[in-house]
């Protein structure tokens, strides 16, 4: 069985796994970090959005092998201790979420696209965000909550 290295939240994390293992699978399974969510397996909801070498991946359409050697974020390495990352801070203040099950894809997609976007309209912001799905908010909400948190990574926050 092949073995697969990385760094997870700033963690150097290794384990053996079958060569059709998927990242989302290895991070919950493997490592137990179940904010990562699975919600249809076919790369259409981005619940399962996690940030390798920067980049947002929906991580149910990744190899835990393609991984190899690659610095993966999970939404368990957004906050500071008790601190929230900004973003996070924002969906909690505008509200951005109901149930909960793709908050941490719609954070995870947020934060990186706030890195490449500090600035977006209500317009970016919904284009930002098309590859994730929510089945409960009219997505508002979230909009307002990117934007302010946006605003907050911008500021330094």
């Amino acid at each position: 069985m092949p073995s697969v290295s990385m760094t997870v939240n700033g963690e150097a994390v290794s384990g053996d796994v079958e060569g059709r293992t998927l990242l989302s699978d290895f991070l919950r399974d493997h490592l137990g970090l179940t904010g990562t969510h699975v919600g249809c397996d076919t790369s259409q909801c981005g619940a399962c959005v996690v940030h390798v070498d920067g980049q947002s991946v929906k991580s149910c359409s990744m190899l835990a092998l393609q991984a190899e050697g690659a610095s993966v974020a999970t939404i368990e390495g957004l906050a500071r201790g008790d601190t929230l990352h900004p973003m996070q801070e924002a969906f909690r203040e505008h509200h951005g979420l109901q149930c909960g099950f793709c908050t941490p894809g719609m954070v995870m997609t947020a934060v990186a696209f706030a890195e490449d976007n500090p600035d977006p309209t209500d317009a970016e912001v919904r284009h930002g965000l098309e590859g994730n799905l929510c089945r409960c908010t009219g997505y508002q909400n979230i909009v307002n909550a990117v934007i302010a948190g946006a605003k907050a990574m911008r500021e330094g926050g």
